[in-house]
């Protein structure tokens, strides 16, 4: 019913998309869709692994394009019941993929990628969600 309410509910649902696509390219857009390696396969190139690295967003959040989804989700002017369905399920589905793919990372980068766990917040940029 607010505007000043509604208007910030929709930035805060523009910024989680924006953070979304700015995460995919800091951490390599083109790896992470499947794009790179059909490239490499298409010119006759062995794929080779990413190194690990921690840009810009990735130094206060592990989870940034995670966080931008959540926000996406979440930062709605009018909840519906559908919507509200939708946005528990797919935060339930992002904690469970979490999980995985944190267990994929520990076994990809070791002792690299724990010590990086311990520095870094999973999804919220505070020191209490680590």
């Amino acid at each position: 019913e607010q505007p000043a309410i509604r208007t910030t509910l929709y930035a805060i649902c523009a910024a989680g998309w924006l953070l979304v696509l700015a995460s995919t390219f800091l951490i390599n857009h083109f790896d992470l869709f499947g794009l790179r390696q059909v490239f490499l396969y298409l010119i006759g190139r062995d794929y080779t692994e990413i190194k690990f690295r921690t840009p810009v967003l990735y130094r206060h959040v592990r989870h940034p394009l995670y966080l931008g989804w959540l926000l996406a989700f979440w930062s709605t002017p009018v909840m519906t019941m559908a919507h509200l369905f939708f946005a528990i399920m797919t935060t339930a589905y992002i904690l469970l993929a979490i999980k995985f793919e944190e267990k994929d990372l520990v076994n990809a980068y070791g002792d690299e990628y724990r010590r990086y766990q311990k520095r870094v917040p999973k999804i919220l940029p505070l020191r209490i969600n680590s």
